[in-house]
């Protein structure tokens, strides 16, 4: 049965399947113009602008926002609260950057593994909160499988809590929008995990990946997302006068990029009426490679584009940014507190000595404003 709201049983199944199964995992590559995007009303569901929502995609840590609806999930069961340590183990540890570098045993609170998730987009951090969650890494992944088809998301599938890449790790711009329109909704207390425009652990600052954040008039989240393969990806979400809206770009060219073309597909959602739009339950399959995974890793990681990038900074090494809907900030960054739990784990050879000591907690659990960091 095809639905486009939420169901009385209270599953948030957004959306229906619009066409039978995903088909076998291919490699294909696609040129830049044919990337996904949409911008969608999170209230109505119409869809103001699209194109290849159905195309097969690299999520990159876009995956987080899998990882946190699922603890969220967790958290409404009361399985675990805010206040639960996250403890980092040995698997989690060894995850690349970017991460928080946090030794095995060492912990922080479930609220600031929450900040360094979505903020930082910590790869350690995102195992650490999966396997606190559901015991162990692959028992996340499969509670997240599970989660992604119960909401309706047809054409995604997850291999880990952190996004990066490997075979069978796959999702669309239309799912995306699914999940993203899903923690709205089911999950307005959390809201603002999304929207901090960073934290700090006492030691160092972390500002927020996503550029619009306190830069786009109204933008209150999402997520962004990097590899080769996918290019830079982008999840928003944005609120005027009680209008709400999401939007996804994937496979812009650079960080700049996807925050420009996220900011004008957001106003376009902002101001423009849904009259004659189509919901987005009504918008079926289409395109003749959705069924292959996109890798434009020889259009993104190439010396090239990588000197195009290079170029496109100001003088003092910032990201410029074209949209004349993104502005400066101008004043200090509200930093929220994030860090470790005192007294948790050991911190080996603190002196190149062979000696050790106990880590203490490095902040306390209070917003500390900061000049705005280079980004």
């Amino acid at each position: 049965m095809v639905t486009t709201g939420i169901r009385k049983s209270g599953a948030l199944k957004l959306f229906a399947v619009l066409t039978g199964a995903c088909a076998s995992l291919l490699s294909a590559a696609l040129p830049s113009a044919a990337n996904p995007q949409l911008v969608v009303d999170v209230s109505s569901l119409k869809v103001y602008e699209q194109q290849e929502i159905y195309q097969k995609w690299y999520p990159a840590s876009l995956t987080k926002l899998m990882t946190a609806y699922t603890t969220f999930r967790a958290l409404k069961s009361g399985q675990l609260t805010l206040e639960t340590p996250v403890v980092m183990t040995k698997n989690a540890a060894g995850e690349p950057p970017s991460k928080m570098f946090y030794k095995p045993g060492q912990a922080v609170t479930l609220d600031s593994a929450l900040k360094m998730l979505l903020i930082k987009s910590a790869n350690d951090i995102a195992v650490a909160i999966g396997e606190t969650v559901a015991g162990s890494e692959p028992a996340f992944v499969n509670m997240m499988n599970a989660e992604a088809k119960r909401i309706g998301m047809t054409s995604s599938h997850f291999i880990n809590p952190n996004g990066l890449p490997g075979a069978g790790q796959y999702t669309t711009a239309r799912d995306l929008a699914v999940l993203a329109i899903t923690i709205k909704r089911e999950f307005p207390q959390y809201a603002s995990y999304f929207a901090y425009e960073g934290f700090t652990t006492g030691k160092r600052n972390y500002p927020n990946l996503n550029m619009l954040i306190g830069r786009f008039d109204g933008a209150d989240g999402m997520k962004t997302g990097f590899i080769c393969a996918s290019g830079f990806n982008q999840v928003s979400s944005a609120t005027r006068n009680g209008r709400a809206v999401v939007s996804v770009v994937l496979g812009a060219n650079s960080l700049g990029g996807r925050a420009d073309e996220s900011a004008r597909l957001l106003q376009l959602g902002l101001t423009s009426s849904g009259a004659g739009k189509p919901g987005l339950g009504q918008i079926a399959p289409y395109g003749e490679t959705r069924d292959m995974v996109a890798d434009v890793s020889k259009e993104i990681c190439n010396p090239k584009a990588a000197k195009i990038r290079s170029e496109n900074r100001d003088e003092v090494g910032r990201q410029k940014l074209l949209s004349p809907y993104i502005h400066e900030i101008n004043r200090p960054l509200n930093l929220v507190a994030a860090g470790l739990i005192p007294g948790t784990g050991k911190v080996a050879d603190v002196k190149g000595k062979g000696q050790t000591e106990t880590a203490q907690g490095d902040v306390a659990n209070v917003p500390i404003p900061v000049p705005r960091p280079v980004f």
